[in-house]
């Protein structure tokens, strides 16, 4: 926490509406019903249906979004994916008069654009990798050539997660180039490219509440991006995360805070785009000294699913707080409590995936010790079925992160579905170090 004035917390909000349909935005979703708000989710999935009312629009529809806020009374909107904030949705319901947790679509260009943010972290002096911006693919595989060194790959916008690539060879370096900028496999987001440094050591998901002036920051989190256990095979837009994450020691937050977001956050105003939502910060820290990865505009995703326990009974007060420039003072104390959540994903994931199977166990939930989460999930003749890559993010708590781990993993063993996989090691780099 830092830089926050004495102003009084403004009142929680008592009907949200949450944008999405992911394994966050349920989370949020249900987190804030148990709070006592009453919650429309746009468009939501099976399982915020259960507790919520889904309201069946599509996310970037930003008129339709801003009439259902409307029609429902809402005094606060929370946007869950970056799509709709890059599209502007956080500014057409603030100039409709409607409480907004998100940024503005200038401000969303810190994840929208990679190159953007690169650029914006150098006029800075932001700690990052070393980095060169290509808009032609025989210039970026000549340099490639030419430096006899594979350098992370990353499409200039967005890709759902999937737009890094991080060769172990310079032919796989130059085999990713192609993909983006000539087979298009990310469409336009691959017209352009970044071609930066690798960074080694261990990386973390940073999360700041802004509201414009002022931040909160919350624990760290640490997603596991690979689609296999060990790390290995493909990125994913994550395949499970836990929290608190020791590798950001109080010694390694306060300098992300004095180097990363603050620096951030002053530059974005005097840039004339001041940050209301969360600023997400993927870092990367080797030996105590932390580097930015890249920006976030939104909750990370499944990141939200263990931030949410930890400061259950407040996020109300938070997000509305950060929507309408008045944070609390004082962030809440965090609950002394491990969370940890294991996606399952569909067959294929996250290649081309299967959708439609029939989804069982999903009330076999005797103790009670874990919550489903739903991300790629729809009703289909009144049972749940896939809808997605990403199905479900089965997340629990626990008083270590040991016993969060061994409850969501008993959760996971109840639920199955065709095709479906996870990784068995969420949380195993916490343990080892224990």
């Amino acid at each position: 926490m830092a830089e926050l004035s004495s102003q009084p917390a403004s009142a929680s909000a008592s009907r949200v509406l949450v944008v999405g349909g992911g394994s966050r935005e349920h989370a949020i979703a249900h987190t804030l019903q148990g709070e006592g708000a009453t919650v429309f989710v746009a468009p939501g999935n099976a399982g915020t249906a259960s507790f919520a009312t889904n309201v069946a629009l599509s996310a970037t529809d930003l008129p339709a979004v801003v009439a259902a806020a409307k029609t429902h009374a809402v005094d606060l909107v929370v946007v869950g994916p970056e799509g709709p904030l890059v599209a502007g949705l956080a500014d057409a319901l603030r100039d409709a008069g409607i409480p907004t947790f998100g940024p503005s679509g200038a401000a969303a260009r810190l994840e929208a654009s990679k190159i953007f943010m690169k650029e914006f972290l150098a006029r800075h002096a932001i700690p990052t990798a070393a980095f060169a911006v290509f808009d032609d693919a025989a210039k970026a595989t000549a340099h490639l050539e030419q430096l006899g060194r594979p350098l992370v790959v990353k499409a200039d916008g967005l890709a759902a997660g999937k737009g890094v690539v991080v060769p172990k060879t310079v032919d796989e370096a130059v085999e990713a180039v192609k993909a983006f900028m000539i087979e298009r496999v990310h469409g336009e987001a691959g017209a352009r490219i970044v071609l930066e440094e690798f960074l080694p050591g261990e990386e973390a998901s940073f999360h700041v509440l802004c509201d414009g002036e002022r931040y909160v920051a919350l624990p760290a989190a640490q997603d596991h991006k690979r689609v296999r256990d060990l790390d290995e095979g493909p990125n994913t837009g994550g395949m499970g995360a836990y929290a608190p994450a020791p590798v950001v020691t109080e010694a390694v937050k306060a300098k992300v805070l004095a180097r990363v977001v603050e620096p951030t956050l002053k530059g974005m105003a005097a840039e004339g785009h001041p940050f209301r939502g969360v600023l997400f910060v993927g870092l990367m820290v080797e030996d105590g000294e932390p580097r930015v990865l890249e920006f976030n505009v939104r909750f990370g995703d499944p990141e939200t699913c263990v931030l949410m326990p930890i400061f259950r009974g407040h996020w109300r007060t938070l997000l509305l707080g950060a929507a309408t420039g008045a944070l609390p003072a004082e962030l809440p104390a965090p609950r002394p409590v491990h969370a940890l959540g294991v996606v399952m994903a569909a067959e294929g994931y996250p290649e081309k995936v299967t959708t439609g199977d029939a989804i069982d166990g999903l009330e076999d939930d005797a103790a009670g010790e874990a919550i489903v989460h739903h991300a790629g999930t729809r009703l289909h003749e009144g049972r749940v079925v896939t809808s997605g890559g990403r199905v479900l993010c089965v997340t629990a708590e626990g008083a270590t992160l040991e016993e969060a781990r061994d409850r969501a993993y008993a959760r996971v063993a109840t639920v199955r579905f065709r095709g479906e996989h996870h990784r068995s090691d969420i949380g195993a780099r916490a343990l080892v170090k224990r």
